[in-house]
């Protein structure tokens, strides 16, 4: 052996001769009171101690080797806690990064749930305002409606002769007519409201429409204007006037941004009028693109 190790092995020695009297003089000494039970396990502890460094003292005599002493009990736990502790770190470190994953997921779901709802406020308010478009259009046609069949009023009594009466309603239309070619339109407007009312089955009514239609659409009573054109091309007549009051019915229902009834309405020009003038389908070249059709 080295002297340091004879020194080790020295000092254990002493060590173990001192505190075995100790030990066996505590054991026999009698006691008044007898021991709690944490005084008991300290002596217990001490005794276990006692007896390991007597087993390694006999163990350098007998052999001669050095003695490796392995480590206390109490350090083994401390690694244990250690371990344990650094376990627990790492489990902690791992919910709170499940924890912030959550709160983002939260966080985005919160967001998403306020762009959904203000897209549904969004669409209402669309629908809402569609509904209101579609009353006002509703109005409007039951408007156009009504303008293009004027209430009958009682009827005169017919002249004996029908050919005076035709000579009569004859003289009522070259007189509006006149007052149109003039430039009176008011006039002329109410002169032609009130032939179609006095004569609604004579042959010029139907061109009394239009031209009283072309006198609202002069004063921008665009719905009157739609009813009275619509009363003369029922039945689609093959006269000089009629494709132009397509056209000019076509104008009308686009200023009503009524435009898919126009385009219907331009639609059915050169089916019904391929014989149009040049001027005429030029003007509704024009109004269909204004109605944007397709």
């Amino acid at each position: 052996m080295t002297p340091k190790r004879l020194r080790l092995f020295g000092a254990a020695a002493a060590i173990v001769l001192v505190a075995a009297p100790i030990a066996v003089a505590v054991a026999q000494t009698p006691m008044d009171d007898p021991l709690d039970a944490r005084d008991a396990k300290r002596l217990d502890r001490m005794e276990k101690v006692v007896r390991e460094l007597r087993d390694i003292v006999f163990k350098g005599q007998k052999t001669g080797v050095p003695v490796v002493v392995e480590p206390a009990d109490t350090d083994s736990r401390l690694g244990d806690l250690s371990t344990r502790l650094s376990d627990l770190e790492a489990t902690l470190k791992r919910v709170n990064g499940s924890l912030d994953s959550t709160t983002h997921d939260l966080d985005q779901a919160r967001r998403d749930n306020a762009a959904l709802r203000a897209q549904l406020k969004s669409l209402g308010d669309r629908l809402t305002a569609d509904e209101q478009k579609m009353a006002e259009a509703a109005q409007a046609a039951q408007a156009a409606a009504q303008a293009a069949s004027p209430p009958t009023p009682a009827e005169p009594p017919p002249p004996a002769d029908p050919r005076a009466a035709a000579a009569a309603a004859n003289a009522d239309f070259a007189k509006a007519r006149q007052m149109m070619l003039s430039g009176d339109y008011d006039s002329a407007e109410k002169a032609f409201s009130a032939f179609v009312t006095t004569y609604p089955d004579t042959p010029k009514t139907p061109e009394a429409r239009y031209w009283w239609g072309k006198t609202l659409s002069v004063r921008g009573d665009y719905v009157k204007a739609a009813g009275a054109y619509i009363g003369a091309i029922r039945g689609w007549p093959q006269t000089a006037w009629a494709p132009d009051a397509v056209v000019e019915l076509a104008r009308s229902l686009v200023q009503l941004k009524k435009s898919p009834d126009a385009c219907q309405a331009l639609a059915e020009l050169p089916r019904r009028y391929p014989k149009a003038p040049p001027a005429i389908k030029e003007r509704a070249a024009t109004v269909k693109l204004q109605a944007k059709c397709t």
